[in-house]
């Protein structure tokens, strides 16, 4: 799901060959404007939903046969940009469905549908392919790892195909991309350019949906007045942090990698963090392995409950990919005492490892590279957010994870802005040659 955020009146606009759409006398650029930015534009009249929606149409046609980060455009997404700028000045607003209903509310348009890893990585397939659009490409370096499941969205936000956008996660289908947070186990989570972005997402679709019993319980965590309250440049200070380095550090081989973590770990602690070093979590072979863990029987079980529903009717040629995923799935008999033992020992390692190691060390958060606690955090349903921290040797984006408990997303907030404004790193992927 991608968005362009809403509507004003018109001006004039000029498109440069770069695809920079810059409205006249205003000298506003869309190309990696952020949320804070396009509103600020919607009020004072130099932006129009329409231009925006238009903007983003056209970086649509002319970069996605490369990157195919796109498997359809909404054919409406004109016409709602038409009716925002007209509710916008009517100050009418319209009705719709609960994640959708809460961000159109909040002046989104959903504007087109991304493409993923086909079954979100339950077939043997490579990151990004999905049998509509092809093959995904990384915007960055279009022969690297896209990354999936949640490929398509975090391909266009990066490509600036869309403002902002969303993934689900589960266990690494949003981590493995860039600045995201995350509520539960399985989320409709945002994958933005900036911190300040995805929380404003955030912000905007959070809340009970009487339809997910999920949400009922998340819903307890989210702070009176929201979390745009917590984009605190001075967010750093006073915050305990600790580092496991094995095995998520002692995995990096490339030595500029390892590099840039140490210069971070000498940035965090000039902002004011305090850095607990060297710890470790207890059994950490155990739970990042699926079949010791639980974690992949569990979620063959929730695969199954509702497979054969979704698939009814449906004929799908497997010859080119494997699909032992879903094999696995077709397998379980319901939750059995099997499943139940899992699902035991799921919790188990989550309240006697992780809990115990930040509870023990008066931890705010845990830091570990890019996506690599992703399965840490996955099984207890854990918050998380992955900020841009640097390029590898060939230009591939590489991220820093900040890890916490339950409820600590506001925490985990002011670490990842004040980290990235101390920083700055990420920069637009490199011009693209369609």
């Amino acid at each position: 799901m991608h968005l362009a955020l809403s509507s004003s009146s018109s001006s004039s606009s000029s498109s440069s060959s770069s695809g920079s759409l810059t409205i006249s006398s205003h000298g506003f650029s869309v190309k990696e404007a952020t949320v804070p930015e396009l509103q600020l534009a919607f009020k004072q009249n130099r932006l129009t939903s329409r231009q925006l929606v238009e903007f983003y149409l056209g970086e649509i046609q002319r970069l996605n046969p490369v990157l195919r980060g796109v498997i359809e455009v909404n054919p409406d997404a004109l016409r709602l940009a038409d009716k925002a700028d007209q509710e916008r000045s009517t100050k009418v607003t319209t009705w719709n469905a609960f994640v959708v209903t809460k961000l159109i509310n909040a002046g989104a348009i959903i504007l087109r549908k991304a493409s993923l890893s086909e079954w979100a990585n339950a077939r043997n397939i490579p990151n990004g392919w999905l049998a509509r659009s092809g093959q995904g490409r990384n915007p960055y370096v279009l022969l690297a790892d896209p990354c999936g499941s949640s490929s398509g969205s975090a391909i266009s936000v990066a490509a600036n195909m869309a403002a902002v956008s969303l993934g689900t996660e589960t266990d690494g289908s949003i981590y493995v991309h860039l600045v995201i947070t995350q509520l539960s186990e399985s989320n409709q989570l945002p994958i933005c350019r900036t911190i300040a972005d995805a929380v404003y997402v955030l912000d905007a679709i959070v809340g009970v949906d009487h339809n997910d019993k999920a949400t009922r319980e998340t819903s307890k965590y989210i702070p009176v007045g929201g979390y745009i309250q917590f984009l605190k440049p001075s967010g750093l200070k006073g915050k305990r942090l600790g580092i496991v380095r094995d095995p998520f550090f002692t995995n990096i081989k490339e030595p500029g990698i390892i590099r840039a973590f140490e210069h971070h770990f000498h940035t965090l602690r000039q902002q004011g963090a305090v850095l607990v070093d060297n710890l470790k979590i207890v059994s950490i072979d155990a739970i990042l392995n699926p079949l010791v863990s639980g974690e992949g029987k569990a979620m063959d079980t929730d695969l199954k409950l509702d497979l054969n529903k979704y698939l009814e009717g449906l004929v799908e040629m497997t010859e080119e990919y494997g699909q032992q995923g879903l094999l696995d799935a077709q397998k379980i008999d319901g939750i059995n005492a099997e499943v139940k033992k899992a699902l035991l020992n799921l919790a188990k390692l989550s309240r006697n490892k992780l809990e115990k190691l930040m509870r023990e060390n008066k931890l705010d958060a845990v830091v570990t590279p890019s996506y690599e606690f992703r399965t840490v955090l996955a099984i207890g349903g854990y918050p998380g957010i992955n900020v841009p921290a640097g390029y590898d040797s060939n230009g591939v984006p590489f991220g820093i994870c900040f890890g916490g408990l339950k409820g600590t997303e506001p925490k985990l907030i002011e670490i990842a802005y004040g980290f990235e404004q101390a920083t700055k790193i990420r920069k637009p992927p490199p011009p693209i040659k369609p």
